[in-house]
């Protein structure tokens, strides 16, 4: 068992669960740390204090808070622990009764940590500080940096829309967003640094455009892409994390075909194929328009990337409304699905709805779309293969001498660790599938500029 360091310098460590606007304002958090003394450590380090910020979406969010309090506290048991996110917004008193949980933070109160804590002392008593959503009004601006090759800007925070499966509203508050040019302006400081990619991450980035009082006084998400592209140098790629299929444009869609350095991947909420689990998810489309808008795109740009989020299990999925969705999606020309199972969320509306998907069937439903999301994704490859394309390798620990790469349109490769390689742009020739689904590349084509 380590022991905290005994230098004057405090260090802390970080803990992300959930999603990449989580890993953009842990980032953010961790330089507020950094600029008042502390020295960031990695979280299986020994820490005077480590910040756990918690998701809501995935199941089991108070386990997986649990089991990462405890390992914190077997490798340093007196440090101090605070946690942060979503979960902490929605459950505190819930977090608070955790053995060795020393704080909790709400979304209003999570980027002042530092001050509102102060010395980090532990005491008797866990301290709770979670305001209300309603009074979370202002856009809190964020940026990863150094802990990934790919660098996940926030561009907009929270939701307007009420689906009956979701408690990011109450998590996060109203959409709101930062103003184009201090969006330009961040990812022009990023480029500074070094970043290659940047990620627009966001919890509804097609609804960018709403200031704090919720007036649309920040342009369009259109206007922003156009402005990021048209003003920053140095950036050599961008690419747009998540996409509501109603805020996603024919005019978004043909700028990005057009655009140098906005990527050809499109990942675009589905949720059912079913028009009736549609309809009692209070989702704000129908399954015709999903389908014109992933036509649109493969017209104009074949070699896209296209991710599908999915959810099975929901109340009212009948078997049938199970078929339709696999049906939908398996005719659908998209390359990967990203399959969640329901999990019952208080203070939803889901709860009201009737009849519930036992457990069982749910699993087994997710395991089938698993199935066809693996045979979409080795199609996307298989046709790609022998062609040329440009990856950004990863900056990540290597295992078995094998490092990793993306193509701009989101194909991961592997290739052969070579440290020169980190963080690099490479045209290389991709040369066949392995047995775990990911792309071999041809060791002469890494030579290429």
């Amino acid at each position: 068992m380590q022991q905290p360091t005994t230098a004057t310098q405090k260090t802390v460590a970080f803990y992300t669960l959930g999603c990449k606007l989580n890993y953009s304002e842990t980032s953010a958090i961790g330089r507020i740390f950094e600029e008042n003394g502390f020295k960031k450590v990695e979280f299986s380090q020994a820490a005077d204090v480590y910040i756990i910020n918690t998701c809501s979406v995935t199941d089991n969010a108070e386990k997986k808070c649990r089991k990462i309090v405890r390992e914190a506290l077997n490798i340093s048991p007196q440090a101090y622990i605070a946690i942060i996110g979503c979960y902490a917004q929605l459950k505190p008193q819930e977090i608070a009764e955790i053995p060795g949980v020393d704080a909790v933070l709400g979304a209003a109160e999570k980027f002042n940590l530092v001050n509102l804590i102060g010395s980090f002392e532990k005491s008797a008593t866990p301290k709770i500080f979670a305001s209300d959503i309603k009074s979370v009004v202002d856009f809190e601006p964020a940026y990863s940096f150094g802990d990934r090759t790919r660098t996940f800007l926030k561009v907009q925070d929270g939701c307007d829309y009420s689906c009956a499966f979701c408690t990011i509203p109450l998590a996060r508050g109203s959409s709101r967003s930062s103003s184009i040019q201090k969006i330009v302006a961040q990812a022009q400081q990023i480029a500074a640094q070094g970043s290659k990619e940047i990620v627009l991450t966001g919890v509804n980035i097609g609804d960018f455009g709403l200031d704090s009082s919720g007036k649309r006084t920040h342009g369009s998400f259109l206007e922003l892409i156009q402005a990021l592209d048209a003003e920053v140098s140095g950036i050599e790629r961008f690419r747009i994390s998540s996409i509501e299929p109603n805020l996603l444009t024919e005019e978004i869609i043909a700028f990005v075909a057009k655009s140098q350095k906005f990527v050809p991947h499109f990942h675009i909420p589905l949720q059912s194929g079913s028009a009736d689990v549609l309809k009692n998810m209070r989702r704000r489309y129908k399954t015709e328009l999903y389908k014109e808008r992933v036509a649109a795109i493969k017209k104009i740009m074949p070699h896209c990337c296209i991710g599908v989020d999915v959810i099975v299990g929901f109340p009212t999925e009948s078997h049938e409304h199970f078929l339709e969705t696999y049906q939908f999606l398996n005719e659908l020309d998209v390359s990967y699905l990203h399959v969640f199972t329901y999990s019952e969320r208080p203070n939803t509306h889901a709860l009201s709805l009737s009849p519930v998907v036992p457990p069982q069937e749910r699993n087994q439903r997710s395991k089938m779309l698993h199935i066809l999301s693996e045979k979409k994704r080795r199609h996307f490859y298989t046709q790609h293969l022998q062609q040329n394309h440009t990856v950004l390798f990863e900056h990540e620990t290597h295992q078995n001498n094998v490092m990793h790469g993306f193509t701009d349109n989101y194909i991961k490769v592997k290739a052969k660790y070579d440290p020169l390689l980190v963080g690099e742009l490479k045209q290389i020739q991709l040369l066949d599938i392995d047995t775990d689904g990911l792309v071999n590349i041809a060791e002469a084509s890494l030579v290429l500029a």
